[in-house]
């Protein structure tokens, strides 16, 4: 094996990574469809879903970590319907 492959290696497949998200049941509101999808990282979850209305996603993720899968997806739909609230089709 090579010093690049090696160090390659290291990084690649690291025992902290993230793990993929996983979706939640979505809700809809005001025509726009809010997917939940915490991040389970270290420290907790991190607040990360979809937004889609049509053809059209928005990724929604932010910094907030919190303790649980499911008060981590509650707030992601909070923050999403505020969004929705504030930017409508903006959001796209």
């Amino acid at each position: 094996m090579s010093l690049f492959s090696s160090i390659k290696s290291i990084f690649s497949s690291a025992p902290g990574s993230p793990k993929e998200p996983e979706k939640l049941p979505s809700e809809e509101y005001q025509g726009f469809t809010i997917t939940p999808a915490p991040i389970h990282e270290d420290g907790g979850y991190r607040v990360n879903g979809l937004i889609t209305k049509g053809e059209q996603q928005h990724a929604f993720i932010r910094a907030d970590m919190l303790p649980s899968g499911e008060s981590c997806a509650a707030e992601m739909v909070r923050k999403a319907k505020q969004m929705i609230d504030q930017q409508g089709d903006g959001i796209f």
